[in-house]
This record gives structure tokens, C-alpha cells and sequence, in this order.
């Protein structure tokens, strides 16, 4: 086994000991320690600073609204967050910089005073190409950018980039701007959790699990798909959510394969029906598979969550610090065993990903990539763990997700609705 390990500058300590996994509400009190922001966000913005001295890069040059997120802890919703107008230039030795939409920039002046007034600053690209190049937006913010770079010192360094729109890559390149990847650091940067992201991100399960509580009351039959969708995007904001970035709602004969999506189907008697609900709380994700049958359970069905179970508890079993990605990944059903023929044909059905203010972030752990580059499982990475089963009806099917948080004391469970055997909501 040869492990790549992330790419690790000197970083803050992870968490250790015997980790208690709080989901403490939603408010800050006077009383109990909970969420502490301050020391958040300091610890985000130190390892965004490490993993770039650990670089080549003389600054990091962020679009990806997750790193924007990371190391400016500003957020203005996701109808602008993925617009690729808002950037953030990090240096070494000085605060970030963050360009933004309009009057956000005022906001954040009055509101998040972490960084200094001056570095909220107004920058407008043309929303993903609607205003052409050629009207010389990107032209000047270029040239504001490569102002910075020559003040710092380090313009004749690279810079790294996540994430582009080609005519801002060639424009940078047009003044003499040397760009890389900046992606691979900052993703390892944000792989290891604090205990304040870890206590955001069992809060976000927590709300889940109080959503399939709703659920399980009302899956009966003459429900929607869609309707369920509804359900829980209520049930969600009400209780705090900030982004509910997709429902999954799946039913009958439209287990399998597997369509990751919703439509307005109607729950019939017998359903097996499977969910994914993924959201946000403080920008910490969720995803989070539970199946359930509807009134009854056929023996095909129980069949089939009964092997997914078996291959979920065989890989949260294999987790704990130390191990090889490709270690966990070997555990899981090669892709011929449930009915596919290549692992690419079955991907996303048997793995796990990374979890943070991202859905899909470090370790991605599967057949498909972790043997080529192994990673070594750390405490503090947070992950959901992915199975399915068709069941031998051809058209059933079960999907269980569970979200782990690695400790020094071995794999803890965020995701904590009932799932060790089907589920029979409304039994009749």
C-alpha cells in the first residue's frame, strides 16, 4: 500500500481525545460553551495560510465559493455564490482581499469586521459570460489584482486558482500572470475538521433526523415524491437551515437504477422508497440516505437492505485512523456484484465523500480512484459512506448513508435516524 497523504503544511491541532459529539442548538448562550466563530475562523483562514506556504504560489486567487467561505467566512447565498463574480486573493502576510456583489460589500463592512473595512471591495465579471470580455471587466480586475500581487511582493510568483472562466484565465495570462492549481491545497487544507466545524456539521445531521421523523408519518399511500420534497424543505428552514441544496425522493419502480432526482410519483402500498437530503446549517453539509418500505416489506426488499446494511457496517468497521483509503474501498462490493459492469458504469453507489461546507470534498473513497492514490484516513476527516442494493424484484431497491467523524477513539456516527434494518413506515 502506498499512501499519498494530503499535502500537509504545518497546521492547528486536530481533534484528540475522546470526542463528544454535540449537536448543542441553534443559539449561542451565555451558559454553555458552544460554536465559538471566533476561533472558527481562525483556525479556517490559518490553514488556508499554511497549505499556501506549503505551495509554490506567491497567493491563492479563490472563485469557488466553498474557499471563499473557508477563509473569509462570508456568505451571500447560492443565487450569487456560484455566479463567478465573487473572488478572494490571499497572501502570505496580509488579510484577504474579497471582491463582491454590490451592496454585500457594505454588509459586510458593517457586519463582519474579522477582516479590514478597505478589503471589501465591489468586482463585478459579467455573470458567467452574460456582459462579453470585451467589455473590459475582467480587463481591470486583473490589473487591480496584479496591483495587490506587485505591493506584496510576490507578482512574479505563481498564483493559484481553484476554479476559472476561461476568459479570466487567458486574461491573467494576457498581464503576465504565472497560474496553477490551487484546488489540491485548498482541499487538503480543508479536510481536517475543528471541533467547531465537527459540532456544525452534527447539528445539520441532527436537523435531518428530525426530518425523517416527518417523513415516516406521512409516507403513506396517495403522498408525491415532490411532496415530500416540500415537506422537508419546510421542515428544514424552520429549523434554521441556511441552504437546502437538494432532496432526493425516490419510490417504486424508480429504485432502480437509481435516478438522483424527484418527480411527482405518487406512493403506492408496498413502495420501498429511498431519500437523500442534502442541506446546510452555518454552511455545513449534510447527506443522508434512509430507505423505508410502505406499509409492508416484501422478502426481496428486506433481502436487499440487508446486504447494503452488510456492506455499510463491513466498511464503517475497516475506518479508523491510520488506514488507507484503498483499505475501506476494498471492503465495498466491486461494481459486477450488484449489477454493474465497470466501476465508472457504478459510480457514487458504493462510496464515500468528504463532507464540509462542500458536499463532495477530501477523502473520496471507492473503487474507481483509491487504489491508483491511496490517502490516509486522519482524525478529524468527516465523510458520508454510501451503499445500494437493487433488490431481485428488478425494480426495489435499498440506499443507506451514514455520516462518520474519524476520532482517536475510532469511526462516531453524526447520521442517527434508525437504520440498522428497514424501516416500515405506516405499517398496516
Amino acid at each position: 500500500m502506498t499512501i499519498t497523504s494530503p499535502a500537509a503544511p504545518p497546521r492547528p491541532a486536530a481533534p484528540t481525545g475522546a470526542l463528544t459529539l454535540a449537536a448543542p442548538g441553534h443559539m449561542g448562550v451565555d451558559y454553555e460553551a458552544r460554536v465559538d466563530f471566533d476561533r472558527l475562523r481562525r483556525y479556517r483562514i490559518d490553514r488556508a495560510r499554511a497549505a499556501l506556504a506549503a505551495s509554490e504560489c506567491g497567493a491563492f486567487l479563490l472563485f469557488d465559493f466553498y474557499n471563499i467561505r473557508y477563509t473569509t467566512s462570508t456568505w451571500i447565498g447560492g443565487a450569487l455564490g456560484d455566479k463567478m463574480i465573487r473572488y478572494a486573493l490571499i497572501t502570505r502576510d496580509s488579510d484577504p482581499v474579497l471582491w463582491d456583489f454590490g451592496s454585500a460589500v457594505k454588509h459586510h463592512q458593517l457586519h463582519s469586521r474579522w477582516i479590514p473595512e478597505q478589503n471589501y471591495r465591489a468586482g463585478f465579471l459579467g455573470f458567467r459570460g452574460a456582459v462579453a470580455p470585451t467589455v473590459g471587466l475582467m480587463q481591470a480586475a486583473v490589473a487591480e489584482i496584479k496591483g495587490l500581487l506587485v505591493e506584496a511582493g510576490v507578482a512574479d510568483q505563481p498564483v493559484g486558482v481553484d476554479i476559472v472562466e476561461p476568459p479570466f484565465l487567458f486574461e491573467l495570462q494576457r498581464q503576465g500572470l504565472r497560474v496553477v492549481d490551487a484546488q489540491q491545497s485548498m482541499l487538503d487544507a480543508r479536510c481536517i475538521k475543528s471541533p467547531d466545524e465537527i459540532v456544525l456539521l452534527n447539528q445539520a445531521a441532527a436537523m435531518v433526523d428530525g426530518v425523517y421523523q416527518d417523513i415516516v408519518e406521512v409516507l403513506k399511500p396517495g403522498i408525491r415524491e415532490n411532496q415530500i420534497v416540500a415537506l422537508a424543505n419546510q421542515r428544514l428552514y424552520e429549523m434554521g437551515s441556511d441552504q437546502v441544496e437538494a432532496v432526493n425522493a425516490i419510490s417504486g419502480e424508480r429504485c432502480n437504477p437509481h435516478p438522483h432526482n424527484f418527480t411527482d410519483r405518487l406512493i403506492r402500498p408496498g413502495d420501498q422508497a429511498f431519500f437523500d437530503i442534502i442541506h446546510s446549517y452555518n454552511g455545513y453539509r449534510t447527506c443522508y440516505y434512509r430507505t423505508f418500505a410502505v406499509g409492508k416489506a416484501t422478502a426481496a426488499q428486506r433481502d436487499a437492505y440487508t446486504r447494503a446494511r452488510e456492506w455499510m457496517d463491513r466498511g464503517i468497521a475497516g475506518i479508523r485512523a491510520g488506514i488507507g483509503t484503498d483499505e475501506v474501498a476494498a471492503l465495498l462490493p466491486p461494481a459486477q456484484e450488484f449489477g454493474f459492469g465497470t466501476e465508472m458504469d457504478a459510480f457514487g453507489l458504493q462510496f464515500a465523500h468528504g463532507l464540509g461546507l462542500g458536499l463532495h470534498e477530501r477523502p473520496i473513497i471507492s473503487r474507481l480512484n483509491s487504489f491508483k492514490e491511496p490517502v490516509e484516513l486522519q482524525v478529524g476527516m468527516v465523510f458520508a459512506l454510501e451503499t445500494y442494493c437493487p433488490a431481485s424484484d428488478g425494480v426495489s431497491a435499498a440506499r443507506i448513508e451514514e455520516e462518520i467523524v474519524i476520532t482517536d477513539t475510532g469511526p462516531k456516527i453524526l447520521t442517527l435516524f434508525p437504520a440498522e434494518e428497514l424501516f416500515v413506515a405506516n405499517p398496516y
